[in-house]
């Protein structure tokens, strides 16, 4: 059991790794920004679809905007962020995210859907635990 030892961030060599900040030593305004990022990047990259478009503030196609309200969900309910918090890091209104979440919410009721989601969410869960609160 001692050969078992958690991996810390410190103990990374990869220097752009390494020069990330810590969410800890981050105010909770200076969180919500980096954690809302890469909750975008994490959508990004399990969906296929490019970051750039899921931060691009007008409309978008119905692929692209589904993709951002189930980022904003997850950050919601996984991360338990303010929806006015998510609504700031993805530049949206609190509304938007409001709506987002219902909607969201209603589509889980599909089985296959209710699974993509919950994959996300292990996944930001599992790169963030629940520091949106701290």
């Amino acid at each position: 059991m001692s050969a078992l030892k958690r991996k810390t961030l410190s103990d990374d060599t990869d220097p752009e790794i390494a020069a990330l900040p810590s969410l800890t030593k981050l105010s909770a305004s200076e969180r919500v920004p980096v954690i809302c990022d890469a909750v975008i990047d994490i959508a990004a990259a399990l969906f296929n679809v490019s970051g750039k478009e899921l931060r691009e503030p007008g409309r978008s196609t119905l692929g692209v905007s589904r993709v951002r309200q189930i980022a904003m969900y997850v950050t919601h309910v996984a991360l338990e962020m303010s929806m006015r918090d998510v609504g700031l890091g993805f530049g949206r209104d609190r509304t938007t995210v409001l709506h987002a979440c219902h909607l969201i919410e209603d589509m889980r009721d599909d089985e296959e859907f209710d699974g993509i989601v919950a994959m996300v969410e292990r996944v930001v869960t599992a790169a963030f635990g629940r520091q949106g609160q701290e």
